[in-house]
């Protein structure tokens, strides 16, 4: 297919080009809009005028260089072949497309999209966002012939995005909904994603029944869907194989496809555990599960929360920790849809090691957390740091409270252990504190050794003169 006509390139050559903060012309969405989203609706023929692009809201001349701008996009589409069940399988290639497209960068998916165009593209003479619309429309076109006519309808405006952003939220629901009854143990296979490898190239994203794709979009049904009317696209079939550890959620099928796929970097993968071989993440996960080592419990922060999480790191710092197809004990990228699942990090704990979530997300998933621990994990409301999480634990009784308490009184007892020793006069092993003052006795330093062996014959120290560089004994 030709974009000759098009002031920029396209291709898939220019799939994973980052533009920065400096380099872009304008943010469409991300995380400075509150609601923000991207639809793909399969309606009657008679119902689209093929090739239509609509603008509502300002476009590139109406928009000051360097602005961030409500960003929501429908596009309508008809074929013979189309079913309403591919809607968000063809909803997905939207990032795959829009990244095909030079000077421009798209992240995350559904209500999490987030782009950027770049000032050269500007430059070169993409000065309208209409250029999207029919770009995308062709690929679909070329890309999958089942598409026969689209329109594509972008919003700008914040207030008349308000009903087309309803309705999307309604039907994503819905199509999340429709997998909930289903187990893992209940299929004979499940479905793999290579999509985001341009950004992640040793990540595999594994969708099990009970284990959405990461970025939300994709459940099993859609990748079955997909697999079966492109395959040769980014979705395929994964024999499950002999269940290694049923706790894990390690099967051999899932280890084969990994290995296969990330080129040897990833041999082994927990499909329910965020401590042990976790599931690698890409970039466009909801959400990252991270370890509190001062309670050995887990936190949840979603991509949209703002501010710091009770580790004191915004979701971004984490995300950079837990991205690109690593695979990172204790940094876990998850969907939303997956905390709901009876098989959420079941391996370590489940909801018995959960400690702290923003309070957006406990209310989103509160129906589907155990009653006995709805009360029990803390939010953004009740605690702003972890020694004020410590005492929430102990004070609602949470299942972790008992190891922190036994904690606590363990290391009582081997600091009155060390006091007892360097009181008798002996220093063999423990905490001890050395104060240092400063010129004429003021300021200094204290030095504090924890848990040191000390054997020293001789301890000198010298104090420089406050007038002169000379030191003295």
């Amino acid at each position: 297919m030709s974009f000759d006509d098009l002031p920029v390139e396209v291709g898939p050559v220019f799939e994973g080009e980052r533009i920065r903060g400096k380099q872009m012309y304008v943010e469409l969405g991300g995380p400075k809009q509150e609601k923000k989203f991207e639809l793909v609706r399969v309606v009657p023929s008679d119902k689209i005028e093929d090739g239509r692009v609509t603008i509502i809201g300002p476009d590139i001349p109406d928009i000051e260089e360097g602005s961030n701008v409500p960003w929501g996009i429908v596009i309508e589409m008809s074929g013979d072949k189309l079913e309403e069940d591919l809607e968000s399988v063809l909803e997905r290639r939207i990032h795959e497309f829009t990244n095909y497209i030079e000077g421009t960068m798209h992240l995350n998916q559904r209500y999490d999209v987030w782009q950027r165009v770049s000032k050269n593209a500007v430059k070169k003479g993409f000065n309208s966002l209409k250029f999207i619309g029919d770009i995308l429309m062709r690929l679909y076109k070329a890309e999958l012939p089942i598409v026969e006519k689209a329109q594509v309808t972008i919003y700008t405006d914040r207030g008349q995005m308000e009903a087309a952003y309803n309705e999307a939220m309604e039907i994503y629901e819905a199509r999340d909904a429709k997998v909930r009854g289903m187990t893992d143990e209940g299929v004979d296979q499940f479905y793999g994603c290579v999509l985001c490898q341009s950004f992640a190239p040793t990540h595999v994203c594994i969708v099990t029944p009970q284990r959405t794709g990461l970025c939300g979009a994709i459940n099993w049904f859609d990748a079955r869907a997909s697999a079966r009317v492109d395959p040769k696209g980014p979705n395929f079939a994964i024999e499950k194989g002999d269940a290694i550890d049923e706790s894990l959620g390690e099967f051999s099928g899932v280890n084969e496809i990994a290995d296969s796929k990330s080129l040897g970097e990833v041999t082994r993968v927990a499909l329910y555990s965020a401590m042990e071989v976790p599931h690698t993440s890409c970039g466009c996960f909801e959400a990252i599960v991270f370890y509190i080592p001062e309670v050995d419990g887990l936190g949840i922060v979603d991509r949209n929360f703002k501010g710091s999480a009770i580790n004191g790191l915004p979701f971004s710092t984490m995300a950079n920790q837990t991205g690109g197809g690593k695979q990172v004990p204790g940094f876990h990228g998850i969907a939303i849809e997956y905390i709901r699942s009876k098989k959420f990090l079941k391996h370590d704990g489940g909801w018995n090691r959960v400690v702290w979530m923003p309070s957006s997300v406990k209310e989103r998933v509160k129906d589907d957390i155990p009653a006995d621990m709805v009360n029990k994990i803390a939010t953004e409301q009740e605690v702003s740091d972890l020694e004020q999480l410590e005492a929430f634990l102990k004070e609602k009784n949470h299942p972790l409270a008992a190891s922190i308490v036994a904690a606590e009184e363990e290391s009582e007892e081997e600091e009155e252990e060390e006091y007892g020793m360097a009181a008798a006069g002996g220093m063999p092993m423990g905490t001890m504190t050395m104060s240092v003052p400063g010129a004429g006795g003021v300021g200094g330093f204290t030095l504090i050794l924890k848990n040191a062996k000390i054997h020293a014959e001789k301890v000198i120290i010298k104090r420089m003169d406050a007038g002169s560089k000379k030191r003295k004994k």
